[in-house]
């Protein structure tokens, strides 16, 4: 074959890349998206979850590792992620995130999903999370287990199914809503959405979640969901039946706190206007 047709094949090749990122970059309207991995014992997990995540569009991703005890760390240098925190002393699952998000927003993140990198959730819905805020449709995005048939279906315990379906249908009353879940550990939101809200205040456990949606939704902004499949197994992360119960109570604390500061009876600590 002459040594000019392997050049062309090349060029053609070459331009067709450019098209290619230039297209995924004009598709999600010029937005920086940056993944955050919450991570606590995840070495086994986080080059499955790492090579999944679409970087046509992922700018950055931010490894905070919760002073694990095996080498997530060691393995986020060997898969060359860049952006790696390590606490000292375990700050918990809340604590956990609250450097992810500072992190995220310090590197100029337009849109930031936290993924958890337990491979628990897919990081193939990336491209539809980040669309629905990147174009101004919703500003946060879950990704719901419920919706569909895929939790029960990818193993998760019928005691946390039962559990997850009451706390949601409480948090719907109270709140106003009508969210599929408010415990997914995958979500995606637009960066004024968390620079509008004052996560800091939020507890260092596994409740952040909750009171995080709570102040998402008193400050006036809308969640759209979307349906996501889950996976568990023996790596992946999960809370025992004990710490499940306790993160319930705390569920039904910050319901009650939500509707109680909308009505006016009391000032929830969490509302206050402090900001990033």
């Amino acid at each position: 074959m002459p040594v000019g047709w392997n050049f062309q094949i090349s060029k053609a090749h070459f331009i067709f890349f450019v098209i290619n990122i230039t297209f995924a970059a004009l598709m999600l309207n010029g937005k920086k998206i940056v993944i955050v991995l919450p991570a606590y014992n995840a070495a086994l997990t986080l080059e499955r979850t790492y090579k999944e995540i679409p970087f046509d569009i992922v700018d950055d991703v931010v490894l905070v590792d919760d002073n694990s005890r095996d080498d997530t760390v060691g393995e986020g240098k060997r898969l060359g992620i860049k952006n790696i925190i390590k606490h000292e002393v375990n700050k918990g699952y809340g604590g956990n995130q609250k450097s992810c998000y500072k992190k995220a927003l310090e590197l100029g993140a337009d849109i930031v999903i936290m993924l958890h990198p337990d491979y628990q959730y897919t990081p193939k819905l990336v491209h539809a999370m980040s669309s629905i805020i990147a174009f101004d449709v919703y500003p946060v995005v879950l990704a719901s287990r419920i919706l569909g048939r895929g939790a029960l279906r990818g193993g998760m315990p019928v005691y946390k199914y039962i559990f997850n379906r009451f706390l949601t249908l409480f948090e719907n009353i109270l709140l106003r809503q009508k969210l599929s879940e408010y415990h997914t550990g995958y979500r995606a939101f637009s960066a004024d959405v968390i620079r509008s809200i004052n996560f800091t205040a939020n507890s260092d456990d596994f409740v952040f979640d909750n009171e995080m949606i709570s102040q998402i939704f008193m400050n006036g902004f809308e969640i759209a969901e979307v349906t996501c499949p889950t996976k568990y197994f023996e790596e992946a992360s999960s809370i025992n039946f004990s710490r499940s119960m306790k993160y319930g109570r705390g569920v039904l604390r910050v319901s009650l706190t939500h509707r109680l500061h909308k009505w006016g009876l009391i000032k929830g600590k969490l509302y206050a206007k402090e900001t990033l």
